[in-house]
């Protein structure tokens, strides 16, 4: 079964097509989450959650605006970051130092890695380094765009157009 034809058969909710689509993407997007929580359990609870809602959402999926794993990717990181933004994990986390909340692209969980996250981050190193700095910020370490403007020490709305025009190449060259 190809991506599109599983794509189109989980969007009509099939449970094969579900759980093909567990099986292949699930460790990935679980070092995703984790490189973002750093807490097994957490990440555990968030990939369930990231998947319920997949399942929920599924006919909003549009291949014409991206990958299947990407919009998986999404949530997750999404997912994630709501979850390090909740007063709960903010609460257990208090005495954590900045290292519990950076450098997730070098350590990683004992996961496989999926083949499209090396595909995208094999992409990134052909872009400009300011870019694969954004972009390593915002989507990999999970930082907001005001901390990437304090990170960075450059204004917001410099972010905001440089992060639009990142992501714009990289789907350029994604597409090629």
């Amino acid at each position: 079964m190809d991506q599109a034809e599983l794509a189109a058969k989980f969007r009509n909710k099939d449970i094969k097509a579900f759980e093909r689509i567990y099986s292949d993407y699930s460790d990935s997007l679980f070092g995703v989450i984790f490189g973002i929580v750093r807490d097994r359990e957490i990440a555990e609870e968030v990939l369930q959650d990231v998947f319920f809602k997949a399942w929920d959402k599924a006919e909003t999926y549009s291949a014409e605006k991206g990958r299947l794993f990407t919009w998986l990717l999404n949530i997750s990181r999404n997912s994630a970051i709501d979850k390090t933004r909740s007063k709960g994990f903010k609460n257990k986390n208090k005495n954590s130092d900045s290292s519990f909340y950076v450098d997730i692209l070098e350590t990683r969980d004992k996961t496989e890695i999926d083949i499209d996250v090396n595909y995208i981050r094999s992409m990134l190193g052909r872009l400009k380094e300011r870019c694969v700095k954004l972009i390593e910020l915002l989507y990999f370490k999970g930082f907001t765009q005001k901390e990437v403007s304090e990170e960075l020490d450059i204004p917001l709305g410099t972010v905001k157009t440089n992060n639009r025009n990142c992501i714009s190449e990289l789907r350029k060259l994604i597409q090629t």
